[in-house]
């Protein structure tokens, strides 16, 4: 039986890259996030307070990008020793989680003032709403260029994106009320701010819950893993084959491997098998056990062997 670990630093990815653009995001958020909301008590629109109230998840969502990147940097210890990585996926299930509260309280006073309807001075709405959606237009393009780094930068652009489109009904509903007095044009976009923002933010929640629960990488197909290793001259079969993520962007693979000839160089199979899952798969992270025979396949009796491999006739 051999073991072998083959893995690389995780450290020297996007997420770094784009720390400095989200640290300059962060303070144009927090700093127009408080002009708006002083805009929404001054002009009593709900529709710019709604926005306040994306722009201060917005924050809260920079601000936690910044921490999971600083707390990511942090080398493996005896007690976490894959690191800290997995503070990235944290802060994205926070951050969707947030907009999801957030939005829940949008709609129930959007849904009060469509029942009561108050006035809302639309020329000032406008003005803030339109100074908002350049604001967030800068910081998208900021973000533009890291957003697919990890899912924690994902995360921050789909932030300030959502919340460009939320300026923009704002100054939609702003002209509304200016040219034809109707008033509920504010509870109505925030309305629909709140689905963009359940929108925007249901595929960070479900990802980074997926990546929780220890799934295999959406961009990995399990089957072809298997078939690839199988494919090496020198393997049996493959059993107990997990694929999952560690981050969004790095991916981790243990399996136990059966050699057909038990002479075989363990070695340099392993490198062989090394070489196929990081050049097809993008899998560098493994764990692989070589076995020479199937004696030790009865010890793992709740593991699944998939059809297809020698693993499941008798040997």
């Amino acid at each position: 039986m051999d073991c072998h670990h083959h893995h690389h630093n995780g450290h020297s990815d996007g997420q770094g890259r784009g720390e400095p653009r989200l640290g300059i995001a962060l303070f144009m958020t927090a700093g127009f996030m408080v002009a708006e909301t002083i805009g929404g008590i001054v002009f009593n629109s709900l529709a710019l307070l709604a926005d306040a109230g994306h722009m201060l998840s917005d924050a809260m969502a920079l601000g936690l990008s910044l921490v999971a990147i600083r707390i990511g940097k942090r080398f493996p210890t005896d007690r976490h020793t894959f690191g800290f990585r997995r503070g990235e996926i944290l802060a994205a299930l926070l951050n969707g989680l947030t907009l999801w509260a957030i939005a829940a309280i949008i709609f129930y006073e959007a849904v009060h003032r469509l029942l009561v309807p108050v006035t809302v001075a639309g020329t000032g709405m406008l003005l803030v709403a339109s100074a908002g959606l350049a604001v967030n237009l800068v910081m998208a393009a900021i973000l533009f260029r890291d957003r697919s780094a990890s899912l924690n930068l994902r995360g921050a652009f789909l932030h300030v994106l959502s919340d460009a489109l939320g300026s923009l009904g704002a100054i939609i509903a702003a002209v509304a009320i200016i040219f034809t007095g109707f008033y509920w044009a504010d509870p109505l976009v925030s309305v629909l701010i709140c689905v963009l923002i359940l929108y925007s933010s249901w595929g960070l929640v479900k990802e980074s819950v997926h990546i929780l629960m220890e799934g295999v990488p959406r961009r990995v197909d399990t089957k072809a893993v298997e078939q690839a290793l199988l494919r090496q001259p020198g393997v049996c079969c493959v059993y107990d084959l997990h694929i999952w993520s560690i981050t969004s962007e790095r991916a981790a693979l243990s399996a136990h491997v059966v050699l057909v000839r038990a002479e075989d160089d363990r070695t340099e199979l392993l490198r062989e098998l090394n070489e196929v899952l990081t050049n097809e798969f993008g899998i560098s992270h493994t764990t692989i056990q070589i076995e020479s025979t199937h004696d030790m396949r009865p010890d793992f009796a709740g593991t699944i062997c998939r059809e297809g491999t020698s693993c499941n006739v008798s040997s």
